[in-house]
């Protein structure tokens, strides 16, 4: 079974997450044994975000991680499991908000795709970029 990064690099779909945790070099981390759960913005997840938005934060890479660890909580979470929860704590530390019932929402985004197994973790496709705060 792939991998966390395995998965996203594999679909097309996650081509600027990718690249950001490419740059931020949380590449190996996303890879290690876990198991991690990761709320994973897609490409259209990106675009919502105001121009310029992802160009900047490619150049503060301090900033980058932050958001990208405030979308990966340590835990395996299905959305079964989620249900009876009302927020997590990401790598970041931050609480993420969980809504999981007839809407699967993360803070202000909603899963477009909930449980892609890994061989480290779980994945939950958003359709929007979550921040701290």
């Amino acid at each position: 079974m792939p991998n966390i990064v395995e998965i996203a690099v594999s679909n097309d779909a996650f081509q600027t997450l990718v690249t950001a945790v490419t740059v931020a070099g949380l590449v190996e981390a996303l890879q290690q044994p876990g198991p991690l759960t990761v709320f994973a913005p897609n490409d259209q997840a990106f675009a919502k975000l105001l121009p310029g938005t992802v160009d900047t934060l490619v150049q503060n890479i301090p900033q980058l991680q932050r958001i990208l660890k405030y979308h990966v909580v340590a835990g395996r979470y299905t959305t079964a499991e989620l249900k009876d929860l009302t927020t997590l704590t990401s790598l970041e530390g931050s609480p993420i908000p969980i809504a999981c019932g007839d809407i699967f929402e993360v803070k202000n985004a909603t899963a477009i795709a909930s449980d892609i197994e890994a061989s480290n973790g779980i994945i939950h496709v958003i359709d929007t970029v979550i921040l701290m705060g």
